[in-house]
C-alpha cells in the first residue's frame, strides 16, 4: 500500500509545482486549437481545478476535458444525480474535484449553465455537467485519449459527454 501512495504523492507534487510555475508565468486558461484545458480530476494523481473545456477525439467528436486535456467521463450508476464512485472505484476513476468553495468555469464549447457540483461522499465536491458527476480514467495517460469509453467496470458503464450535455454511448 505504501508503494501505491508514494507515486500518487509525487504525481500530485509535480502537478502542483507545474500549476504554481504556470501561475507565476502568467499562464492563461484559454484553449489551444487542438486542446482546451478543463477541469482536473483528483484522488491524489492531479491537482484539482475548476475549469472544464472541450477537445475533439477521433471517433467521438467534441467531448469534455480537464485542465490537462484529459477526457472526462460520466458513470451510469450516478443516475444523473449524485457521486456513487468511491473507494477503489475512485482510485481507477478519480472524480473531477472542485477547488475550494468556487464554482466550475467553462471554456471552449462548454456551456456554463450545465456546470455545477455535487458533494463527494469522500469529502469535497465533484464537478458536474448537466447533473452528471465527472471523472477521469487512470489509463488515459495523455491528453486526447478515451480508453474508458464504453467500459463496464465498478458496477456500471462509463461514457464521455458532449458539450451539449449528451452522453455519447458509441464506441471508438
Amino acid at each position: 500500500m505504501r508503494s501505491r501512495r508514494r507515486p500518487q504523492v509525487r504525481s500530485a507534487t509535480i502537478v502542483i509545482a507545474c500549476a504554481v510555475s504556470l501561475a507565476a508565468c502568467g499562464g492563461s486558461s484559454s484553449p489551444s486549437s487542438s486542446s482546451s484545458p478543463g477541469s482536473s480530476a483528483t484522488t491524489g494523481t492531479t491537482a484539482p481545478s475548476t475549469s472544464v473545456a472541450t477537445r475533439t477525439i477521433s471517433g467521438l467528436g467534441p467531448v469534455l476535458v480537464d485542465a490537462q486535456g484529459r477526457t472526462l467521463y460520466m458513470f451510469e450508476p450516478d443516475k444523473h444525480s449524485k457521486v456513487t464512485c468511491t473507494g477503489s472505484c475512485a482510485e481507477l476513476w478519480p472524480p473531477a474535484k472542485l477547488t475550494g468553495s468556487g464554482k466550475p468555469s467553462a471554456s471552449g464549447q462548454v456551456q456554463a449553465s450545465l456546470l455545477g457540483s455535487d458533494p463527494d461522499p469522500e469529502g469535497g465536491s465533484v464537478i458536474t455537467y448537466g447533473g452528471w458527476p465527472l471523472y477521469t480514467y487512470v489509463s488515459d495517460t495523455e491528453p486526447g485519449q478515451a480508453n474508458g469509453q464504453g467500459l463496464e467496470t465498478d458496477g456500471g458503464l462509463w461514457y464521455v459527454i458532449s458539450p451539449a450535455g449528451k452522453v455519447i454511448t458509441k464506441s471508438r
